[in-house]
């Protein structure tokens, strides 16, 4: 009896273990990390018929594969079902403020022509909302936006179609992108695209007035053009992209005090000066031009950038028997000088891009690649030469 009695006791003890052990490992999330039951899911994006609303109370823990910024799993699950987009946005001056530049995780700015300066804005991690105004395509911005893995979204309103090297249209052709992954307005129209006269609350011309929305866009190409994050085939958009490399922020206290980086890609044209202005709190810079804060008419909000990329390129006339030889062709591939500000400081870059379709590169003087801090990158392409104002 005596054995049977303590048989019985360490039965009891053994299985108290057990259980104890058991809900230890449940409630500490090692077995309850195996169902999915037991955690919390992931909430779904909702619309509020304008725009993605995400819940920004939601841990920041996923970076985005364009620029290295930090948004959540809701919002990771939600830009995981399409690709990227390259909108071609105006800075006329009769355009400003433009809409949906904040919410940009990359931007290039060059010389459209008369020196007045055009943006290739590239979303895939945030919904802009109303984007514009939308103007033309130009063959050096379709060499960047090509750097955005395989068939990247492009949207504009016509294009430079001069027979010659500045011709925009010819190229989209050539890279069989055209009713593809280009969305061209003259091609697809109102809805998707549309004039709004009153937007600005002043009167401009009509070549103002084109807007669109990173969700209309995106829809329109899952649903006519059956590009989503994969193709018809189930090719996935990403399989051939180079990302940039990142870091972390400098500490606050090791950052500068104050840096200020001002430009103008033509001399004389004082309209089109930008300038960025360091903030050592946010560690990021901010933009005017002409004088003035450059900035969003979605949610007024000042443009700021984490890194500013200055890209000197050849710059020269297209010579194609085009209107006062207005169009332009900028050197997009081969080597060339670069600036890189971030942190507050000036770094001597050299870039490099072998051929239309690859990755810009850029490195420091001993050769290493510049790793960028995760934010939106802002890439100015200025011709050789051109003076930049630093203090």
């Amino acid at each position: 009896m005596k054995i049977k009695k303590n048989k019985f006791t360490l039965i009891l003890i053994l299985t108290y273990i057990f259980s104890a052990l058991v809900s230890f490992f449940i409630f500490s999330g090692v077995i309850g990390g195996l169902y999915k039951g037991v955690q919390s899911p992931v909430p779904e994006v909702v619309t509020d018929g304008k725009k993605t609303l995400f819940d920004e109370s939601l841990p920041k823990t996923e970076p985005c594969p364009i620029n290295g910024q930090l948004f959540s799993k809701q919002q990771k699950n939600w830009w995981e079902g399409h690709r990227p987009l390259g909108i071609m946005i105006e800075n006329h001056e009769e355009s400003r403020p433009q809409s949906g530049l904040t919410k940009a995780d990359a931007v290039y700015e060059a010389v459209a022509e008369g020196g007045i300066t055009r943006f290739l804005a590239v979303f895939y991690c945030q919904d802009a909302e109303i984007v514009g105004a939308v103007r033309s395509a130009r063959t050096y911005f379709l060499d960047f936006i090509s750097e955005y893995g395989d068939y990247p979204l492009y949207a504009h309103v016509g294009g430079a179609n001069t027979p010659g090297p500045a011709d925009a249209l010819s190229q989209i052709r050539d890279y069989g992108w055209q009713n593809y992954n280009d969305l061209n307005q003259f091609s697809i129209g109102f809805p998707i695209f549309y004039r709004d006269y009153d937007r600005l609350g002043r009167t401009v011309a009509t070549e103002h007035t084109m807007y669109s929305s990173t969700t209309l866009l995106w829809d329109y190409a899952k649903e006519d053009r059956g590009l989503s994050d994969v193709d018809e085939d189930g090719n996935e958009w990403d399989e051939n992209f180079t990302p940039y490399k990142f870091k972390e922020d400098v500490k606050e206290g090791a950052r500068p005090s104050s840096q200020t980086i001002s430009y103008t890609a033509w001399e004389g044209y004082g309209a089109y000066t930008v300038k960025w202005t360091y903030d050592k709190t946010t560690n990021s810079y901010f933009r005017s031009n002409d004088g003035e804060a450059h900035t969003d008419l979605n949610n007024s909000e000042q443009i700021k950038a984490k890194n500013v990329v200055v890209l000197f390129m050849r710059e020269s006339r297209a010579n194609d028997g085009y209107e006062n030889n207005l169009h332009l062709l900028y050197g997009t591939t081969g080597k060339g000088k670069a600036v890189v500000f971030q942190d507050g400081e000036e770094i001597q870059a050299n870039w490099a891009k072998s051929k239309k379709t690859s990755r810009l590169i850029l490195t420091d003087s001993r050769g290493k690649e510049i790793e960028l801090n995760p934010g939106l990158i802002w890439f100015s392409v200025l011709p050789l030469n051109t003076p930049l104002d630093i203090e």
